[in-house]
């Protein structure tokens, strides 16, 4: 059942809420507009408030479902982990898209907040204070990621492993970013 909900997880995750709000609004591919990135980040600035919005509630969903399936079969939170990393992977390589994913933030939230609420908060209300303070979505994003692996560390350490690996994707994705970072010329809102 573990391995069948990993796969499922991946092709869910390989659904692109962006890609697809877009092509059905008539509007630009979001690969080809703004930072290139389908995520509800870039949306907003190629789309507009609403399907960013429906981008990001769509992101998170698929990131939430496949956990909590895997919490009703009554699997360990590592497998449950497990199974939500595969969601956010699909969303970062998906299958339907040619492997052209988004950075994965709202799906590892997602999946964050099925496996331990109190964490998904933490990472919330780091991303948003950090947002707040440098109108710069990356690195809220980038800040927000690793602060949760302390405290599922103290509460959920099964979940560790597989959320550390995540955490080196979310990076990993936005290496670009980071570069902006240092040089001063990533964007803000």
């Amino acid at each position: 059942m573990f391995w069948l909900l990993v796969l499922l997880a991946y092709l869910l995750g390989s659904l692109s809420f962006a890609i697809l709000l877009s092509r059905l609004a008539g509007g630009p591919d979001p690969r080809a507009s703004g930072s290139g990135n389908p995520g509800a980040t870039n949306m907003l600035r190629v789309a507009g408030k609403r399907l960013a919005v429906l981008t990001l509630l769509g992101d998170l969903a698929k990131g939430l479902l496949p956990v909590m399936v895997a919490y009703l079969l009554d699997l360990s939170v590592q497998e449950q982990a497990w199974v939500g990393l595969a969601a956010v992977i699909g969303h970062l390589y998906p299958i339907y898209f040619r492997f052209q994913g988004g950075k994965g933030v709202a799906t590892a939230a997602g999946m964050l907040l099925g496996l331990y609420p109190p964490a998904a908060l933490l990472a919330l209300a780091a991303w948003a204070l950090t947002f707040f303070l440098t109108r710069t979505s990356s690195l809220a994003s980038l800040i927000a990621t690793p602060l949760t692996l302390p405290l599922l560390a103290w509460q959920q350490p099964g979940a560790l492993l597989p959320m550390c690996v995540l955490t080196g994707l979310i990076v990993w994705r936005h290496r670009g970013n980071l570069r902006d970072l240092l040089a001063g010329r990533e964007r803000h809102f």
